[in-house]
């Protein structure tokens, strides 16, 4: 909670005034009932109208005051809270692109979505609840029992007897009530989940008739969210049936013994009037704190959960370069006995190789062997276990990390176009002017396709482009990799939608246009690497073969088996 309320520090002068501003707002609201105290007991009884007439306008002046102070304090409040929630918004989804793989899986990509959403709305009903109501309701408690005791101090006393019962429930209900929300938003995250699985892949569940499965999939996930989300109310909502029988306990003893004592003479009619008046303000603000708890304890276990986002440390650490100092800087891009490891078991062991500026190498393997392992290596999304990758001789650790990516052009498996122009899906925000963008696309085989798009360049996509076929996908994205020049690109089994002849001729406009460019090319089909200068075939995670297309077929058995059963 520390961190979260971390934000509220650059509107302090803003709270501050709002603060003065409810405080003079729920003073008149207090000073109402003891107006209408002193009328009945002691204007009334003169029989001058002017001064009835008098002290009804001081009443109206009041309540126009009151209700002015607290809806300028109330939209002060609102402010705030918006403000507020925007920029720990803002930062908290910096933080999320900032996040290494590592922990990009340990949060999982529907819990943060769930963090960004459902835990910073949270936090933002806490923070203008607790302007609000949070200054107004304690003052009225503590005001009313001030100025009652000064009115009926024997009354005060019977009513004051309560509040420790009502103090003890809060309490108790509080405790339960943290961690209960905090398991109703791990299961909530577990339901955003299973929403955007079946969202993603709402093709699939349809053309395999598998629409009753994930209905029955959904409905219990929803039931399990549904069954937390009751126990956690239900604990919750205790205090209010409670806290209402400890209050009217307590209003009819008021009433019983006010009473007596008007009957007795001990006290005046105004007073009880008043004192009932000061009575159910007090039971309203007791309400509100309730439902402040209430909040308070969603948005506790909210602000926790934005927390461990906002103050993980970075675990990709950038070293220091002069351990580089003797590199062979002939190597553009060189792995030294690389090892890599998700869980306990190694994926990738002992991976060597080294390409100089400008040649091109190929990966190939089977589903699962690490081939994707290796490029979020060698973009650094993951960190190695064992050895080390360098890039002109220097650690990729001693790297900036935008500086080190910005030297790739990349095209992953299953990458996303967004719902905006073809020119912007190219441009990505680098400021790639449209000649350039237009000779990517050219040099990707995507020019022919895209001019014939209504508005071409300016063709507006829909999400994750669902209005282009799967080879124009691709060949936007590999224009959207070639449009910044890189020094290395990387095409991860991104031609596999491409007929062979647009194929050949895209590996061709890589060969003739981007020499300086380290090519580094994953694939499924040999067709697509066989002409690289350097070819690696992995298994396992191993290095089972590596060298040119003749070398791998003349020493290689995994090499030779995919060549058969492809080509022959």
């Amino acid at each position: 909670m520390k961190k979260v309320l971390s934000y509220l520090k650059p509107y302090t002068f803003r709270m501050f005034l709002g603060f003065l501003i409810k405080v003079s707002g729920t003073f008149m609201d207090l000073g109402l009932p003891w107006v209408l105290a002193y009328i009945i007991d002691d204007i009334i009884p003169l029989g001058e109208i002017s001064y009835i007439l008098w002290w009804g306008v001081i009443m109206i002046l009041l309540s126009i005051g009151a209700r002015s102070c607290n809806i300028l304090a109330n939209r002060m409040a609102s402010r705030v809270a918006r403000d507020t929630t925007e920029n720990l918004r803002h930062d908290l989804f910096v933080k999320i692109l900032s996040l290494s793989g590592t922990q990009l899986d340990h949060f999982s990509v529907p819990s943060l979505v769930s963090r960004m959403t459902t835990d910073t709305y949270n936090i933002h009903q806490m923070i203008g609840m607790m302007q609000r109501l949070g200054v107004r309701a304690p003052i009225i408690l503590v005001g009313g029992i001030i100025i009652t005791s000064t009115l009926e101090p024997v009354l005060t006393l019977v009513l004051v007897g309560v509040f420790p019962f009502l103090a003890y429930v809060v309490y108790l209900v509080s405790k339960k009530g943290i961690p209960l929300y905090k398991k109703l938003q791990l299961t909530t995250d577990h339901m955003v989940r299973v929403v955007r699985e079946n969202i993603t892949g709402i093709r699939v569940i349809k053309a395999l008739s598998k629409t009753a499965y994930e209905k029955n999939r959904f409905f219990d996930v929803n039931n399990e969210v549904v069954e937390k989300e009751l126990k956690a109310g239900t604990t919750m909502a205790i205090t209010n049936p409670v806290m209402n029988l400890l209050l009217n306990i307590g209003l009819t003893l008021v009433v019983v013994v006010g009473a007596f004592r008007v009957n007795s003479g001990a006290s005046e009619p105004g007073k009880i009037v008043a004192f009932l008046s000061y009575f159910t303000i007090m039971l309203q603000a007791v309400m509100a704190i309730t439902r402040i708890f209430v909040n308070f304890s969603k948005a506790s276990a909210s602000a926790d959960r934005l927390s461990q986002v906002l103050l993980v440390e970075d675990d990709l650490k950038v070293i220091d370069q002069t351990v580089n100092e003797n590199s062979d800087s002939k190597e553009h891009i060189a792995f030294h006995h690389v090892t890599f490891s998700y869980t306990n078991e190694p994926c990738i062991s002992d991976i060597d190789f080294s390409l100089k500026r400008g040649e091109s190498l190929g990966i190939i393997g089977s589903t699962g062997s690490g081939k994707t392992t290796l490029i979020n290596l060698l973009m650094r999304f993951y960190d190695v276990t064992d050895g080390n990758i360098t890039i002109e001789g220097k650690d990729i650790r001693s790297f900036d990390k935008q500086q080190l990516r910005k030297k790739f052009g990349v095209v992953f498996q299953n990458d996303v176009l967004f719902a905006d122009t073809v020119n912007e899906n190219i441009n990505l925000g680098r400021n790639i002017d449209q000649d350039q963008a237009r000779v990517a696309a050219e040099h990707a085989q995507a020019s022919a396709f895209i001019d014939d798009l209504d508005d071409t360049f300016e063709f507006k996509l829909a999400i994750k482009g669902s209005n282009l076929s799967g080879g124009q996908k691709q060949r936007l994205l590999i224009s959207r990799a070639l449009a910044g020049k890189p020094d290395i690109l990387i095409l991860d089994d991104s031609s596999s939608a491409l007929d062979y002849k647009t194929d050949s001729l895209l590996r061709k406009a890589i060969r003739e246009h981007y020499q300086n460019t380290t090519t580094i090319m994953i694939a499924q089909r040999i067709s697509s690497v066989m002409k690289m200068d350097h070819i690696l075939v992995i298994e396992d995670g191993q290095m089972v073969g590596y060298g040119s297309h003749e070398d791998l077929l003349a020493n290689c058995e995994v090499y030779q088996e995919i060549y058969q059963s492809q080509l022959m």
